[in-house]
């Protein structure tokens, strides 16, 4: 779809269509609602990230919680979107060997503890051309462990407008 049909939506049809941007977060696009007309959709997704940015730091964490663990076992996780799943697939992480899973089980349960959050990362965009985006993944997993809450909050929103940009690309064009 055109950005000139993305304006022209119902404010229903607009959450509708864009609420799954942000994983489980319907709110960020009922939120970017009122800044329509957008130019474009580098518009759009700044305005995006504007309401997320805007949003106070117990609302951001809901938002970076809201995302799945990454290396789950198909089937496992109930709430996996189709989006998330699909990504996930794309990097192989639908496909671990035992030894994969169980180096993502102990980085996630590490992760989580350490930071009361899932790790996230855009893994559309991980690796480049000639890497495993698996292993690039579980190897930023660990250089992240090192950071700092408030770092790796910064990064996860970062990674989370990464996504829910590659996502909206694939719904509109300017």
């Amino acid at each position: 779809m055109k950005i000139s049909d993305v304006n022209a939506m119902t404010p229903d049809v607009f959450v509708q269509t864009f609420g799954g941007l942000y994983e489980h977060s319907p709110w960020v696009a009922e939120g970017a609602l009122a800044a329509r007309p957008f130019a474009d959709v580098d518009a759009m997704l700044a305005t995006f990230s504007d309401v997320v940015r805007n949003a106070g730091e117990e609302a951001q964490l809901a938002l970076v919680r809201a995302h799945p663990e990454l290396g789950h076992r198909a089937g496992i996780d109930p709430d996996l979107t189709a989006e998330s799943a699909s990504e996930q697939a794309s990097a192989g992480l639908d496909r671990l060997t035992p030894a994969e899973y169980e180096r993502f089980r102990t980085l996630n349960a590490a992760y989580g503890k350490a930071f009361s959050m899932p790790f996230v990362i855009c893994v559309r965009k991980v690796a480049a051309p000639g890497q495993v985006a698996k292993t690039v993944i579980m190897d930023e997993m660990e250089r992240r462990l090192s950071g700092t809450p408030e770092a790796e909050l910064k990064e996860a929103l970062s990674q989370i407008d990464a996504i829910a940009g590659l996502r909206l690309k694939d719904l509109v064009t300017s």
